[in-house]
């Protein structure tokens, strides 16, 4: 489908004055911006989570840190207030990540006891590269 105003326009293409259109298209464009900042800094975020658990795993330290989490959900939860952002909204974005941090903790600890001889130990953080980047750690 070409890129054309009516087709980036949606349902209100033909529905709504041109000026009225471009401005809808002016906004969706910077939503788009903003999302794809967002998949950006996750993956970044998840780099950096991937060596924690990498570290984790090389020195026996378990994959969740509770202590942790509830600081860190109680701060971005201020954030969330400072921002005028729903902070009931950002407690449940933060779970979801820390869930799936843990789950990615989990799996290299998993990884490294299996690879290690004996089943023991894990590997150093040169194997960090050979897990994908997750939502990782708000620990």
């Amino acid at each position: 489908m070409p890129d054309t105003p009516d087709a980036r326009g949606g349902d209100a293409a033909g529905r709504v004055d041109p000026e009225v259109l471009d401005e809808l298209l002016a906004m969706r464009a910077s939503i788009d911006n903003i999302d794809a900042t967002l998949v950006y800094l996750l993956a970044e975020r998840f780099k950096a989570t991937q060596r924690v658990g990498v570290l984790k795993a090389n020195h026996d330290l378990p994959p969740a840190d509770p202590a942790r989490e509830r600081r860190q959900i109680e701060r971005l939860k201020r954030l969330a207030e400072d921002a005028q952002l729903d902070p009931d909204f950002a407690e449940k974005f933060l779970n979801f990540i820390i869930e799936e941090v843990i789950r990615h903790h989990q799996a290299i600890s998993a990884s490294s006891a299996d690879a290690a001889p004996g089943g023991s130990s894990a590997p150093d953080v040169a194997g960090a590269a050979d897990v994908e980047p997750t939502a990782d750690d708000a620990r």
